[in-house]
């Protein structure tokens, strides 16, 4: 597709010596004066618009001025007889990227045409990009309703437009770094880097490298100067993930920070001020931490000027499906396979289950369901038995007598999950417990009589006069 260019000139040889020009390479409009060249910009897209200084009527400064104060703002390119500096100077000020004098050299144009595309295309792509992380990252994006979320969504967009440091808590895969971008692109620094730091990754000295930047010859291998990530994040935000796991020394120099808003490089003495919004994140206990010597209290009082408490996925289990069907979304366009739907039998296990891994887990959960099941439903049957709480000891392989007794050989043991309490759990009837193994022999054997008889050590009609017995486990026809 052709790039699209508007020529504004009330000189009728100059406008069709520049269309003869361009009209090969692109998709070439012509207007005599302002007012013409407003009422196409009002109608059409442009990438580029090349203006004559002096029309009669409005000059070609209000065509720059209407140009840019579009949504989809074209790149100007100003052309003058004049030659005259100020105009030019004016033309720039007023956001034209280059500008040309008459009579106009073809070949210079066509550099400067090239030019301007490639400055519009990057500045379609930033803008792009902001809007995705502003789509990706905003507060309103993040998914759930329960009450515990909606309190972290208050708090979020709070204390978002100020200043304060912020210390964000919570057990691990509860989504700390996702609740440190809504609050940057949610502040004024949103334009600014958001710049990550996972401290325990990293060792001693290579953290306080990585964190502060160090100088030349600061130790062994340092050759050339770096700077480090207080300095990238400047005017934006940096985010230290898990910070209950930085040395002593790093404490010290963090907190110098905190108080001075300037740091000094590793084997430096020089401070730098810097612009930087402090959000620190942790899995660990600090005030524990604190009370055990291994957290400067002092720091950890500076760090905690706003708290925010992620709570763990098992008490928002109202949200579960919304993160499922979200991810479930998410992963089959990513993988180009139709999404899941996650039949309410199983959807009932889901949101029983504890997930000590949070929504990471629940995320990996619904990647490797998305990417492995085959079918459009995922049901009971198909989920793991850790998601059930129990799992199924099977039988020895040859079982299959008529008795009316349950056991057969078919017992429960409890795989540490929540859910149906096992054998040596709370006690149970003979009765509840028949039905328990008969029920996860049905699921095991996805709902086929024949199999679950076998797995039970029962013969099918055995099965089948239980199911009599017990209709609500018959889940499907045999």
């Amino acid at each position: 597709m052709l790039s699209s260019v508007l020529i504004v000139d009330d000189e009728k040889h100059t406008r069709d010596g520049l269309r003869q020009a361009l009209e090969d390479d692109y998709d070439v409009s012509v207007a005599a004066n302002a007012e013409e060249a407003f009422n196409q910009m009002d109608s059409q897209e442009f990438d580029v618009v090349l203006t004559d200084l002096r029309m009669p009527g409005k000059s070609g400064l209000k065509v720059i001025d209407k140009a840019l104060s579009l949504p989809n703002k074209p790149a100007v390119i100003m052309m003058t007889a004049y030659g005259s500096i100020d105009s030019a100077v004016e033309a720039m000020k007023r956001g034209a990227v280059d500008f040309l004098t008459k009579p106009v050299n073809i070949e210079r144009l066509e550099v400067l045409m090239q030019r301007a595309l490639k400055a519009r295309t990057l500045e379609v792509e930033v803008k792009q990009l902001n809007e995705r992380l502003d789509e990706k990252f905003n507060v309103e994006g993040i998914i759930g309703h329960s009450d515990k979320l909606k309190d972290v969504i208050d708090r979020v967009r709070l204390v978002a437009p100020s200043k304060a440091t912020i210390l964000i808590d919570g057990e691990s895969g509860t989504g700390k770094e996702l609740i440190a971008q809504a609050i940057h692109q949610a502040s004024p620094r949103a334009r600014s880097p958001f710049i990550a730091v996972h401290c325990a990754a990293l060792s001693e000295n290579l953290l306080e490298s990585e964190i502060f930047g160090h100088e030349r010859g600061a130790f062994t291998g340092a050759m050339e100067k770096r700077v480090g990530r207080f300095e990238a994040a400047d005017t934006g935000t940096l985010f230290l993930d898990e910070i209950g796991e930085i040395s002593s020394s790093t404490q010290v120099k963090l907190l110098r920070f905190l108080e001075t808003k300037s740091i000094e490089r590793v084997g430096g003495s020089k401070p730098i001020p810097l612009d930087v919004r402090l959000v620190a994140a942790t899995n660990r206990n600090l005030e524990q931490l604190v009370r055990e010597g291994k957290f400067r209290e002092d720091l950890f009082f500076r760090l905690n000027v706003v708290r925010i408490t992620l709570p763990p996925l098992r008490e928002r289990t109202d949200d579960i499906p919304l993160l499922l069907a979200h991810y479930i979304k998410f992963f089959a366009r990513e993988n180009g396979v139709p999404p899941l739907t996650i039949e309410p039998g199983a959807l009932r296990y889901l949101q029983a289950y504890p997930w000590p891994g949070n929504i990471r887990e629940l995320r990996n959960f619904t990647e490797n369901a998305v990417v492995m099941h085959r079918g459009a439903k995922f049901t009971e049957y198909d989920l793991d038995p850790r998601f059930r709480g129990e799992r199924l000891a099977l039988p020895p392989s040859g079982g299959g007598g008529g008795g009316t007794g349950g056991g057969g050989g078919a017992t429960m043991a409890s795989s540490g999950g929540t859910g149906t309490p096992s054998a040596s759990g709370p006690s149970l009837s003979v009765e509840e417990n028949e039905k328990r193994l008969l029920r996860e022999a049905l699921i095991k054997a996805r709902g086929n009589r024949t199999k679950a008889a076998q797995l039970m050590g029962i013969s099918r009609r055995t099965l089948h006069r239980k199911l009599t017995q017990w209709p609500e486990l018959d889940v499907i026809d045999g």
